[in-house]
């Protein structure tokens, strides 16, 4: 099994778990709010679909692709959620049924990228080994959205680990997202998997360290918690300032998680 088959695999597993989440809702169901921005579950889902549809415009790079990149240039800034808006009206039935359809042809398609090849996207080119552990990334992320608003405890598994490597890998990426400059300091990363093996990045002897749980990194890279809620911990400048940047996403960076003891 190459890399791409393996994070292909964590990823329809991923989406799969999502799918038993929200398959059985009924159309109240679909309506619960996931966000404080006010995204309901329909709304994730619907982003997630969009997201699949443009990975396989971007692989197909056609005139669809470049007519997504120039909406994205015409409102950089709000055109991934005028998208969610857009398709958040068909019926759940349908919508289920185009996610299902659009992540199995974005797997076949990604299956398909020729080794070496890169995908062009609203960022950075990617491989296909990249785009797919993106893919995975964002439905870890929105599915715990989903599952934190529907009341669903969401199991601890080792796929958290394409989640944790985004982070570790866009470190840079995340300082340029605020307009800022990655501080010139090497960073240790150890961190503890669900299945209690130690995952690491970086130079042994690097005088700043970031340890702790996998897990917790995951939220705090994507977003969902903020470190003080998260066993996540930073011995050096460098390492310190970086967990509070951390973001394993393209884009801008949105709010700031609250802590869970100031969330209503």
């Amino acid at each position: 099994m190459t890399d791409a088959d393996a994070v292909l695999a964590d990823l329809a597993a991923e989406s799969d778990q999502l799918d038993g989440w929200v398959s059985d809702l009924d159309d109240d169901g679909w309506k619960v709010v996931t966000t404080p921005e006010g995204w309901t579950v329909a709304h994730q889902i619907a982003h997630l679909m969009w997201t699949d549809r443009a990975s396989l415009a971007a692989i197909a790079a056609g005139e669809e692709w470049e007519a997504l990149v120039a909406t994205a240039q015409a409102d950089p800034f709000g055109f991934v959620d005028s998208e969610a808006e857009r398709l958040v009206e068909i019926a759940p039935e349908s919508m289920l049924h185009h996610w299902r359809d659009s992540r199995q042809r974005l797997a076949d398609a990604l299956a398909g990228v020729p080794k070496g090849e890169k995908v062009a996207w609203f960022g950075p080119p990617m491989s296909a080994t990249s785009m797919a552990t993106a893919r995975l990334m964002e439905t870890w992320a929105h599915a715990h959205d989903v599952a934190e608003a529907l009341g669903v405890e969401v199991p601890r598994t080792d796929r958290v680990r394409h989640v944790c490597h985004l982070g570790v890998r866009t470190r840079g990426f995340a300082y340029l997202m605020r307009g800022q400059e990655a501080p010139d300091a090497e960073i240790r990363v150890e961190l503890t998997a669900p299945s209690g093996e130690l995952w690491t990045w970086g130079p042994e002897d690097a005088e700043n360290r970031v340890t702790g749980d996998a897990w917790g990194f995951a939220l705090l890279g994507t977003r969902r918690r903020h470190r003080v809620d998260v066993d996540v911990r930073a011995e050096g400048e460098a390492a310190d300032d970086w967990l509070n940047v951390v973001q394993t996403f393209a884009g801008l960076p949105g709010n700031d998680p609250l802590p869970l003891s100031e969330r209503g």
